[in-house]
């Protein structure tokens, strides 16, 4: 057993935590193996993190980061001051985020926050294998981009007590970390989640066929299953909705986030305002972003998160605009500070990289 020592520990409190290890597993030699690993799960959920450091080859990775859960602030439900004009200038760090050292090597940029990473740490790091060390090297330096894994995981946007509060409604309606959904799991799971407090109620047939619809918005692939980090992100932005007033929502949008913004609304809109029915469009629109599975795509500014022309969730983006466009609310307008609001948790929604679209704007 390797142990690595801090510049704060001894040789004898190594020694002793070493000891203490060993004697703890001697001492439990019955534990069945499969509560340890729903154990480890749920550290794993309550804690933000992936992967356990042992999984790691320590002689060739780094150890993954531990993730700290934000703090809201007492007046973080007071209007932030985003103002349409002026544009605010968005230059990435000139470090990469895990060894903070510059080289002439080329760096990939994340396409939410400033952060950027060299490959080959993303490599160490565990976050680059396989298929996936491709797709960054070719999304990552074009229009579309890449989110770093601070900001593919909507989960961490949660407090420790919006996180407990999650945990408590995974456990009581028996939902396993780690593991996928199917359909049948997905509706059931939504029935017990609405019956919280509540005995006697459950989803009405609309409630019903609308979670149908954001399982296969959540499957883009039609597998029949929810992969267990799109459900995790999904049901993180439930909560935040529940909990967070859109002042609040609007303070954890990064300066790229508030640049694409402000692109959408004034290329759509007429001066200061846009249209009610533009405003509803563009909460789809950020979730445009691999243009050559969807080149009917026409919105190049908002390329924040994906959603295929052949996925469920949607039909053609020509029969969504025709939907979106209403004659009564072509005349209905509304100004910069409501477009924010409205779109606010759509556009944090299109932050992971997977295909899955984690909040599905109606209509």
């Amino acid at each position: 057993m390797g142990v690595l020592m801090s510049k704060r520990q001894t040789v004898e409190q190594v020694q002793k935590q070493v000891q203490e290890e060993k004697e703890a597993e001697a001492s439990a030699p019955g534990v069945q193996e499969e509560s340890s690993s729903n154990r480890a799960a749920w550290e794993r959920l309550r804690d933000g993190r992936g992967v356990e450091p042992e999984e790691f080859d320590r002689t060739s990775r780094f150890t993954p980061p531990a993730f700290i859960r934000p703090t809201r602030k007492l007046d973080d439900d007071k209007p932030p001051d985003i103002c349409l004009e002026p544009r605010e200038s968005v230059v990435n760090d000139e470090m990469c985020d895990i060894c903070e050292v510059w080289t002439a090597e080329s760096l990939f940029p994340c396409r939410v926050c400033t952060r950027v990473f060299h490959d080959g740490c993303l490599r160490r790091m565990g976050y680059l294998q396989g298929d996936s060390a491709v797709e960054v090297t070719e999304m990552a330096h074009t229009e579309t981009g890449w989110s770093c894994y601070y900001c593919d995981n909507l989960n961490l946007l949660l407090t420790e007590e919006e996180m407990y509060s999650l945990t408590e409604t995974f456990q009581r309606c028996k939902v396993i970390p780690d593991c996928s959904l199917t359909l049948e799991d997905f509706v059931r799971y939504r029935h017990q989640a609405a019956k919280r407090g509540d005995s006697t109620r459950a989803l009405s047939d609309e409630q019903e066929e609308q979670a149908a619809r954001q399982f296969a918005a959540l499957d883009p692939e039609h597998r029949g299953h929810v992969e267990w980090p799109d459900f995790l992100s999904h049901e993180s932005l439930l909560l935040l909705q529940q909990l967070r007033p859109q002042n609040s929502l609007l303070r954890l949008l990064t300066v790229k986030e508030r640049e694409r913004a402000r692109a959408t609304f004034l290329a759509r809109g007429r001066g200061s305002t846009i249209s009610e029915a533009e405003c509803h469009q563009a909460r789809h629109s950020w979730f445009c972003k691999r243009l050559a599975e969807a080149p009917s795509c026409s919105v190049s500014i908002s390329h924040v998160g994906p959603i295929a022309d052949s996925s469920p969730a949607g039909s053609s983006s020509q029969s969504q605009e025709k939907a979106l466009l209403p004659t009564e609310q072509e005349s209905r307008f509304v100004d910069w500070p409501t477009f924010l609001r409205e779109n606010v948790i759509y556009i944090l929604a299109a932050r992971p990289n997977s295909g899955a679209i984690h909040l599905k704007p109606p209509g």
